[in-house]
């Protein structure tokens, strides 16, 4: 969470609303982080979980492309799933789905 959070705040502009939520549904927690930033190019988009993939219109603003990755990975090790929705200049919103089997090990 702690990469999906620093992502919205790295990418979106200052004084900008950054929206987080979690609900419950099916046996499942749903995770969604929401901002109002630079937006992910319709290009990148099928690219952005792979390691030291960055999009191309952020060059401008540091990172080393391991973060989305790491997130990936993360969800991937708990039998869940990531989305990604994105507009240029309008922003991207990620949803992480979990099933409790996998978050509460049993």
């Amino acid at each position: 969470m702690t990469n999906l959070f620093s992502n919205c705040l790295k990418y979106s502009p200052i004084g900008s609303t950054v929206k987080f939520s979690v609900i419950t549904a099916n046996e499942q927690a749903i995770f969604q982080t929401q901002d109002s930033g630079i937006g992910i190019p319709p290009n990148d988009i099928d690219y952005i979980f792979e390691p030291f993939h960055r999009a191309s219109n952020a060059s401008d603003i540091p990172g080393m492309g391991l973060g989305m990755s790491i997130v990936k990975q993360a969800v991937d090790l708990h039998g869940g799933e990531i989305r990604v929705e994105s507009a240029i200049g309008v922003g991207t919103t990620f949803t992480v789905t979990l099933p409790f089997s996998r978050i509460l090990n049993i």
